[in-house]
């Protein structure tokens, strides 16, 4: 079968699968899965071209996804004018402050020559920058903390629409990969695969534990959307009259209270449906575009020197490739893409949750997307978001239904069947580890696998 072939079926079944839980269970939640899995096959394609296209074993997906998230809270929430006033002064010395001891350390590590007198003078000026800095920032963030910490207790954001943080969270992500990658990309695979991890885990400490800037555990919720909120539509006349256009057939039937009834109800739910196809529409114009734009990139030269690198790196070397100048290039890209994610689902959520964000977990849901959808192939990637994502959700309903017809011809005080179906949900670790072992065992290069074109 050719490949084309098979995405297209793939992407079928994909659909069929939505259309079943749309009639089994509701319109409602089969859209709400697929605009998880649309953000998830963004997610996907991040990773994919750091795997994918470089080889770079990136297991601190999370920590990235955490800064697009909170990006969303710095660009939509109003600023906090009381937090403002009572810190300004002391935060905008703390920034000069630490300003200056980064380019301080700059100077001593580029000028001064290597040995003692230059790893002194680089721990004096680092100590006593970071002690300095300190000494106005924790005044700072006292007093914002002290600023009605029920409601507030941080600075706020810049009271922008939420959509321009998908952009936003995708620099902050690309800035801090940079960071990152001048350090860690050096590492051979499995230590830099120990160092992302680590690295997102201080990520997400940070954002915990830092109130002033993110409230922490006290989460920031009541986010601003891109699309309209449904009470607003309930009472929006052209909502009315198109649910009851919509609808025309079955009210026709009804008379009196029951038509208006009936009519409040559709208008109720149609509403909801609404404001997620609307979500659905936005996230699918950003997959769309990180989708061809990676496609355009694989199959540039640029691509093709990537993969080289990827495949034998000491004979791209031996070409004249800068090895490590272009791994840093694909793990900025990669972890802006997955920046972009990050922002969207927090858009999403309509809130920001720092304890959400599980590393091992998530990142290992997200890597499960990657190779089941087919390593180095950018549609296998999104294939893998919208196939795990699906079945990670469905796992639970499904497990429990199992659970009730396996265990029918039981009592239903039976204690083992009670217990088997009280513990279903955990059924979705297994439907997780079944997929994998049965895509590995017959198709090692994923679903999609990655198409390999040799020139003539």
């Amino acid at each position: 079968m050719s490949n084309a072939r098979k995405t297209l079926l793939a992407f079928a079944a994909i659909a069929v699968l939505l259309l079943i839980i749309g009639f089994a269970q509701s319109w409602n939640v089969s859209l709400g899965i697929l605009n998880l899995c649309l953000i998830s096959a963004v997610m996907a394609l991040g990773v994919n071209m750091q795997w994918g296209y470089a080889g770079l074993l990136n297991v601190g997906v999370m920590g990235f996804a955490a800064l697009g998230g909170v990006s969303a809270v710095l660009v939509s929430q109003a600023p906090v004018v009381e937090a403002w006033d009572a810190s300004w002064g002391r935060l905008l010395i703390a920034a000069i402050c630490f300003i200056a001891t980064v380019a301080a350390a700059l100077f001593c590590y580029r000028r001064l020559p290597r040995g003692r007198t230059r790893n002194l003078a680089l721990t004096f000026t680092i100590v006593a920058g970071l002690a300095l800095t300190r000494l106005f920032l924790d005044p700072a963030i006292s007093s914002i903390e002290a600023i009605e910490p029920a409601k507030t207790g941080f600075l706020g954001g810049m009271g922008l629409p939420i959509i321009l943080s998908w952009l936003f969270g995708g620099l902050i992500a690309a800035g801090i990969a940079w960071c990152i990658g001048k350090v860690a990309l050096g590492l051979r695979a499995d230590y830099l695969a120990i160092a992302t991890l680590g690295i997102s885990e201080i990520i997400i400490a940070v954002l915990k534990n830092e109130d002033w800037l993110t409230r922490g555990v006290k989460n920031v919720t009541g986010l601003s959307r891109p699309v309209p909120y449904e009470i607003d539509l309930q009472g929006s006349a052209w909502f009315i009259d198109f649910t009851r256009w919509l609808y025309g057939g079955t009210l026709a039937n009804l008379d009196g209270d029951a038509q208006q009834q009936a009519l409040k109800q559709f208008v109720i739910d149609g509403s909801s449906i609404f404001v997620k196809v609307c979500y659905t529409g936005l996230f699918a114009a950003v997959l769309l575009v990180v989708l061809l734009l990676s496609v355009r990139a694989l199959n540039s030269p640029w691509g093709r020197m990537m993969r080289a690198i990827r495949d034998n790196e000491i004979a791209a070397g031996a070409m004249g490739k800068d090895v490590t100048r272009r791994h840093l290039e694909i793990f900025v890209i990669g972890s802006a893409v997955i920046g972009i994610a990050g922002a969207m689902l927090t858009t999403l959520d309509g809130q920001f949750t720092p304890t959400s964000y599980q590393p091992l977990r998530y990142t290992f849901l997200i890597w499960v997307m990657v190779i089941v959808g087919g390593s180095g192939n950018n549609m296998g990637s999104v294939l893998g978001g919208f196939l795990i994502w699906l079945v990670w959700i469905e796992a639970e309903p499904v497990g429990v239904w199992l659970m009730q017809v396996g265990t029918g011809w039981l009592d239903e005080g039976n204690v083992v069947r009670i217990h088997l179906i009280e513990n279903a949900q955990h059924m979705r670790l297994f439907f997780m580890g079944l997929v994998l072992l049965l895509v590995l065992r017959f198709s090692p290069g994923g679903i999609l696998p990655e198409v390999v074109r040799r020139r003539k």
